[in-house]
């Protein structure tokens, strides 16, 4: 096992080398001017993502769809991925995760465009979608955009078993049963029961679930970490003082290697950023194919709002909080686990936060393997057809008891490499595709705020528009 392991760090290493970080980066930048900044229009995104689309096609709402994606992206890459991107790449790591977010807005945005457009409808009548249709269906050269596809969606097959599914129950597994001294079989146990009566029902019982607890999960979150900073009010100036100096400084740290401080915190930053928010991942497009729409650019800017909540104000949140406990006299900045550093962070809040750390990983946790159950499944379904599904649920839940039980640093390096790989195909397909995006994005430019009635969705009677998005 020991062997094994190393050989995973060793592949993970190499996958989220520079090249990968340039490119992921880089994509993120090059989307943005090409989409003409596209995260100007996040305002009338949120507006837009509780508002629906009557005239739209599809299985699930557009607020179903989103509540679904956020639930497989806030999940413990926004607790501890971000405790293990501070507890190796530094405090600077944060900075760099929140950028990858706000910058990640915009590839959320044309990943999620190009799969709805390419979108097609199966024999069953429901809607199918995702990377591996769009390269399929939106290249020239047809061979290659099904050679492409098929990489993607064995990829993100596989991928759900780790980042989705192990990862997640993993990292419950392991906090209950550091606080509350519970057996990790035990934890595994339940999480795989739940799992299974939820999934029995397929997408629509995935997303009536999500679109109750991932609004609540959140908020409730989000609360609690305000509470907890409250609290520590006196370190949070401090904290960012040290987030921004560490994001650009070398650290003195580990090997004493000039630069070694800005390349760990850039490495871990955006490969924990990717890990929390998937943009360049292309997952969420998945569901966004399913969501009730009338047509693309409308789906991608309420799909783009999911990066800017789940990065750019929950990371930001859990960030603060454990940076704000280090630069405190009592805090320790020894740990090289970044779920005990988490853990540890909050258990220094009297009575708030061991409860909000250990109700937030489960919620996340749990919602997470809600939602990348989906994922994997379409993408098991492009490859093998309908027929896959049953068997596909039926082994993803067993993975849930399973992945409670193996070591933690060897599931996220099995889950990182995975990452890394379904982002290879998905980048090609946006960089490719990049003139369809920016078509498209003209083509429903004309609207405005004023235009889009936001009564929320049980109330909603018409979308008043003069451009359909």
């Amino acid at each position: 096992m020991e062997a094994f392991a190393r050989t995973i760090s060793t592949i993970d290493g190499w996958l989220w080398g520079p090249w990968l970080l340039i490119l992921l980066f880089g994509t993120h930048l090059y989307l943005t001017v090409r989409t003409g900044f596209i995260q100007k229009k996040l305002g009338l995104a949120i507006r837009l993502s509780v508002t629906k689309d009557k005239g739209g096609e599809g299985d699930v709402s557009q607020f179903g769809a989103l509540t679904t994606a956020l639930a497989s992206t806030i999940g413990t890459g926004n607790i501890i991925g971000v405790g293990t991107a501070i507890a190796v790449g530094g405090p600077g790591a944060v900075l760099w995760m929140w950028l990858t977010g706000v910058f990640g807005i915009a590839t959320k945005y044309s990943e999620s465009l190009i799969a709805v457009k390419y979108r097609v409808k199966t024999e069953k009548g429901t809607m199918l979608g995702g990377a591996m249709f769009a390269l399929e269906r939106g290249l020239k050269n047809k061979k290659l955009g099904r050679f492409l596809g098929i990489l993607f969606a064995v990829f993100a097959a596989l991928a759900a078993f780790g980042i989705g599914d192990g990862v997640q129950s993993n990292a419950v597994a392991d906090l209950v049963q550091r606080n509350f001294h519970i057996p990790a079989w035990i934890s595994g146990l339940i999480m795989m029961v739940f799992t299974g009566l939820v999934l029995v029902g397929g997408l629509k019982a995935i997303s009536k679930v999500c679109e109750s607890l991932v609004p609540f999960m959140a908020a409730v979150y989000t609360l609690g970490c305000i509470i907890c900073l409250i609290m520590n009010a006196q370190y949070v100036g401090p904290a960012f003082v040290a987030i921004w100096n560490a994001a650009f400084a070398p650290r003195a740290l580990t090997g004493g290697l000039l630069g070694y401080g800005l390349m760990a915190a850039a490495r871990f930053g955006i490969a924990r950023g990717l890990f929390s928010n998937e943009s360049g991942m292309g997952s969420a497009p998945i569901v966004a194919s399913a969501a009730k729409t009338a047509n693309p650019v409308r789906q991608a800017l309420v799909s783009m709002t999911g990066t800017f909540w789940d990065t750019v104000v929950v990371c930001l949140m859990t960030g603060l909080v454990i940076v704000s406990y280090e630069v405190a006299p009592n805090g320790s900045t020894g740990f090289t686990n970044g779920g005990a550093l988490t853990n540890e962070a909050f258990s220094q809040i009297p009575v708030f936060g061991p409860i909000i750390l250990t109700f937030g990983l489960i919620t996340f946790a749990f919602s997470t393997i809600l939602g990348w159950s989906y994922y994997g499944e379409k993408g098991a379904e492009y490859l093998f057809g309908s027929k896959i599904n049953i068997p596909y649920r039926i082994l993803y839940t067993l993975i849930v008891f399973v992945g409670a039980a193996i070591p933690l640093g060897l599931v996220w390096d099995i889950a990182d490499a995975l990452n890394a790989l379904m982002i290879l195909p998905n980048i090609l397909a946006v960089l490719l595709l990049s003139n369809i995006i920016v078509e498209e994005t003209k083509k429903y430019s004309g609207i405005h705020i004023d235009d889009v009635d936001t009564t929320p969705i049980p109330l909603m009677e018409s979308l008043r528009r003069k451009n359909p998005v």
